[in-house]
């Protein structure tokens, strides 16, 4: 009976062993992939923030009148409030036009390797331009832009603050870098995930660490790794298998559209996972609109794997635990329009 007892009390120690090593080879795996959303932005190439330069962004971001409509800002279709995005399938954009692919979320966006799904714009200073003049949302022109900011005279005293030197500092620009150094604040840092990397095991359930061996194993990391779970790199959609088509729209190639290079139809930059439990619906396309289905559909498209449902299940839960602190943001108070700005334009021909 003795001998009984401590052959089963060295089989109980032998068994936590076991799990103890299981649990540190899947943090140390994690550690080898991943790493944490930090809480302080990055410092920016070519433009080195400010108190002054982010509050002015803070401004610029929430100013419709940057759009021909005097409508449309950058947290129309980035809502800070919704994790970045807006939960539209294509963003609503000047005069009720449907944008051709879904909003990413801004939030942790500094971390990406460029922006876009395409990858056209190479850093967020460059990305905030787009929107401004693109037909399909905010319809207007550079040179409008700096006749509106240049008609409010507290704007024309914060640009001078943020840019000190500077013989013109209201420039297309210079809004643009202001936006940028914004945005680079917006962080969603301790994630129950984050949590874990730095050390605390506890910070996630057995289940969402099944999930994420799961999402070890099955080949997810290899598109979504690094700091921000991805936004890394290009691939292409259907690797495996072509999804449908309103999943997948013939008519939209992807980065192809930007270099024409014949590889490069039909593939985008991985979507950053980061929050991906509150920026639904997901893909370019944004025709899915539950998480647990978006991971069965980059089973079968990417992987090439039929995942069960009690696998899809896990890996879901796993990416629940990506969801971090959300930044709060006050809206702030914009300069009241002055006789001279330019009136808004609320036709579909708009400033083109």
């Amino acid at each position: 009976m003795k001998n009984s007892c401590i052959l089963l009390s060295l089989a109980m120690v032998m068994f936590c062993f076991s799990l103890a090593g299981a649990e540190s080879g899947l943090l140390q795996q994690s550690q080898a992939r991943f790493q944490a959303v930090p809480a302080t932005p990055p410092a920016l190439e070519g433009n080195p923030a400010s108190t002054s330069k982010v509050e002015l962004g803070r401004m610029l971001y929430f100013e419709p009148r940057l759009s021909a409509s005097n409508l449309i800002s950058c947290q129309t279709c980035h809502n800070v409030g919704l994790a970045g995005a807006d939960l539209q399938e294509t963003s609503v954009g000047h005069g009720w036009q449907k944008g051709p692919r879904n909003a990413p979320t801004v939030f942790n966006a500094v971390f990406n390797k460029a922006q876009f799904w395409d990858g056209r714009a190479k850093d967020l200073a460059e990305q905030a331009k787009g929107p401004v003049q693109a037909s399909v949302e905010m319809n207007n022109t550079p040179e409008k832009v700096i006749e509106t900011l240049n008609s409010l005279p507290l704007y024309v005293a914060l640009f001078a603050k943020a840019f000190p030197g500077e013989k013109q500092p209201v420039t297309f620009d210079n809004m643009a870098k202001a936006i940028e150094t914004f945005e680079a604040t917006l962080l969603t840092p301790n994630a129950p995930f984050d949590r874990y990397l730095g050390g605390d095991e506890n910070a996630l359930t057995p289940a969402q660490k099944d999930g994420l061996q799961l999402y070890l194993d099955k080949g997810c990391a290899g598109c979504h790794s690094g700091v921000n779970i991805g936004g890394e790199g290009y691939y292409p959609f259907g690797l495996a298998e072509k999804p449908h088509s309103d999943i997948l729209p013939p008519e939209d190639t992807g980065r192809f559209m930007v270099t024409q290079t014949p590889s490069d139809q039909y593939s985008f930059r991985s979507p950053s996972l980061r929050n991906v439990a509150l920026t639904m619906p997901y893909f370019h396309s944004g025709k899915v609109w539950t998480l647990l289905d978006a991971v069965k559909v980059m089973g079968s498209s990417q992987l090439g794997l039929t995942l069960n449902e009690v696998e899809a299940k896990q890996i879901t839960d796993f990416l629940t635990t990506l969801t971090g602190d959300q930044p709060r943001v006050e809206h702030p108070v914009l300069p009241a329009t002055s006789d001279a700005t330019p009136r808004p334009v609320l036709t579909s021909g708009g400033s083109h």
